[in-house]
C-alpha cells in the first residue's frame, strides 16, 4: 500500500492512539505525518506494517538491531532466561558476564554499571564526574545528542539565529529548562579543535567532564578528527576533567568500539542500544578509581545508583548474545557494506546530477541534499529547500519497500544480504530521481 493512504490500517490505529498518547505518540522519534506507520512483526533484515507492507529496515530501531530482528540465538538466550525469571531484587551471575564482555573489548573500561537505557547511562556518567571531581559542569558539543537529560540536551537543535558569534551559545532544548542548567554547560563547536581547546581551558576550574560523541548523529554523522579528539583528551588531562565517550550508538562501528578506532582511551564511556540485543538497557564504564562513586561496600556511596530492572537477566542474556555474535568478520561485513551503500548512493547523486551525499562510517550512514562539506552541526543543518528534498526522498524510499529515519540517517544489520543492499541503492536512486523530477 502507497504510503500515505486514506485505507491504512497504520492511519486508523493512529486514530485510536490520539485518545490516549499525547499526539497520539510516546516516541517523538517516530512520529511521521500525516500518520506513523505501525509494525507488525520483524524477521531478519525486514519488517511488515499492519497492513502487510514489507520493507527493508535500515533504520533497526535507530541503530539498536544491530542482528534485526528475532535472531534465533538471541531469542533463545531470551527463551533460557525467561524460564528462570524475568527480574529479581537481588544481582543475577548475567551482569557479570556482560560487564566482563565489555571490559574485555574496551580497554579503557575497568568497571561498568547498568541502567536502562542510553540517556541514563550519559545522567549518572555526568553525575559521575561530577561526584569525582566536585565540580558542577559540562562541556558538550553543538548539535549532538545524548539522550533526554536536560544537562545532555542543550544546545540540541539550535537555528541560526540563536548561533550568537563565533562561540556556540548554550540554547535550551524544552521549554522550562532551568537557566542554572545552561549556566553549567559549555557548548564547543565539533571538529574545531582550536576553539575547543581554548573554551575548555577558559572554564576549566568548574567543567567535571567533556561528553563526545566521536561521530555523532544529529550533527552530521561525520567522524570527527583525529586531531579533535586528540585536542579534547589533552584539554581533559590538563583541566583535570573526565573525558567521556558516548558510544551509545558509535559502539557498532567496531569490536573495540569508536575508541578503539581513534586510538584514544576515554575515562568514562557510556553505552547501550546493541549491548541489550534488542532489549531496554544502557551502561558506563570506565576508570576503576572514578567508577568507584559508586562502590557501596564502605557504607554509602559518594553516588549512590539504583534502579528497579537495571541489570535485568534478561537484557543482559540478550545482549550477552548478541555480542558474542559480533566477532571481528562481522564488524569487517557490516563496513563493507556500509561502504558499498555509500558509494552506490553517492554514484546516484552523480547520476542524476542532484547536489548531495552520504556519510558516515561503518554501517551508520546519513544522506545530505548538499554539495557542501559536512563538519559539524552547522554545515550539516539543511536549509529549506534542501528539507524539502530529503523529505521526497525518505517518501521515495518508503514506498520502494526501504525503511530510513526521516532525517537521513540509516543503520545496517548482520542479517542483511548482497541483494538487499542492491535494493536499497536502486530505491535510494530512484529516490534521488524523484528529487531531480521535483526541482
Amino acid at each position: 500500500m502507497r504510503y500515505p493512504s486514506a485505507s491504512s490500517a497504520s492511519r486508523a490505529l493512529y486514530e485510536r492512539a490520539t485518545h490516549f498518547l499525547p499526539g497520539g505518540n510516546t516516541r517523538t522519534t517516530v512520529y511521521m505525518k500525516p500518520y506513523p506507520l505501525y509494525v507488525a512483526r520483524g524477521a531478519g533484515s525486514r519488517i511488515w506494517d499492519v497492513d502487510g507492507d514489507e520493507r527493508i529496515d535500515c533504520i533497526n530501531n535507530f541503530t539498536a538491531q544491530i542482528h534485526g530482528h528475532a535472531h534465533p540465538a538471541i531469542n533463545e538466550a531470551v527463551r533460557r532466561q525467561l524460564e528462570l525469571g524475568t527480574c529479581f531484587g537481588l544481582p543475577t551471575e548475567s551482569e557479570i558476564d556482560l560487564a566482563e564482555l565489555l571490559c574485555t573489548r574496551v580497554r579503557s573500561v575497568q568497571a561498568v554499571r547498568f541502567t536502562n537505557s542510553g540517556t541514563e547511562a550519559v545522567m549518572m556518567a555526568i553525575k559521575a564526574a561530577r561526584a569525582f571531581t566536585g565540580r558542577p559542569a559540562v562541556a558538550k558539543v553543538e548539535g549532538a545528542y545524548h539522550g533526554s537529560y536536560d544537562y545532555a540536551e542543550v544546545s540540541l537543535d539550535p537555528g541560526p539565529a540563536q548561533w550568537g558569534t563565533v562561540d556556540p551559545a548554550s540554547i535550551p532544548y524544552a521549554q522550562g529548562t532551568p537557566e542554572a542548567v545552561l549556566h553549567d554547560v559549555l557548548v564547543l563547536p565539533f571538529n574545531n579543535p582550536e576553539a575547543a581547546r581554548r573554551l575548555i581551558l577558559a572554564q576549566g576550574d568548574r567543567l567535571a567532564a567533556i561528553l563526545v560523541d566521536p561521530m555523532p548523529n544529529r550533527a552530521g554523522l561525520v567522524p570527527a578528527t583525529a586531531e579533535y579528539i586528540q585536542a579534547l583528551r589533552l584539554a581533559a588531562d590538563e583541566i583535570g576533567a573526565v573525558l567521556v565517550f558516548d558510544e551509545v550508538i558509535t559502539f557498532r562501528l567496531g569490536y573495540g568500539g569508536a575508541q578503539s578506532l581513534w586510538g584514544v582511551n576515554a575515562d568514562l564511556t557510556t553505552f547501550g542500544k546493541i549491548i541489550g540485543g534488542g532489549f531496554p538497557v544502557g551502561a558506563v564504564g570506565g576508570r576503576a578509581d572514578i567508577m568507584a562513586v559508586f562502590d557501596p561496600s564502605g557504607g554509602k556511596p559518594v553516588l549512590p545508583h539504583g534502579g528497579t530492572f537495571s541489570a535485568n537477566p534478561v537484557s543482559m542474556r540478550a545482549g550477552l548474545a548478541a555480542l558474542q555474535l559480533l566477532d571481528h568478520a562481522a564488524f569487517s561485513r557490516l563496513a563493507a557494506m556500509g561502504d558499498r551503500l555509500r558509494a552506490g548512493i553517492n554514484a546516484a547523486f552523480a547520476q542524476h546530477g542532484v547536489a548531495g551525499q552520504a556519510v558516515g562510517a561503518g554501517s551508520l550512514l546519513k544522506v545530505h541534499f548538499t554539495a557542501r562539506a559536512v563538519v559539524d552541526y552547522r554545515s550539516a543543518l539543511p536549509a529549506p529547500a534542501e528539507a524539502r528534498a530529503l523529505a521526497t526522498f525518505m517518501l521515495g524510499l518508503l514506498n520502494r519497500g526501504v525503511f530510513a529515519a526521516s532525517y537521513g540517517l540509516m543503520a545496517l544489520s548482520t542479517p542483511m544480504s548482497d541483494v538487499d543492499i542492491d535494493h536499497v541503492i536502486g530505491a535510494a536512486s530512484d529516490a534521488i530521481g524523484d528529487v531531480a523530477r521535483s526541482c
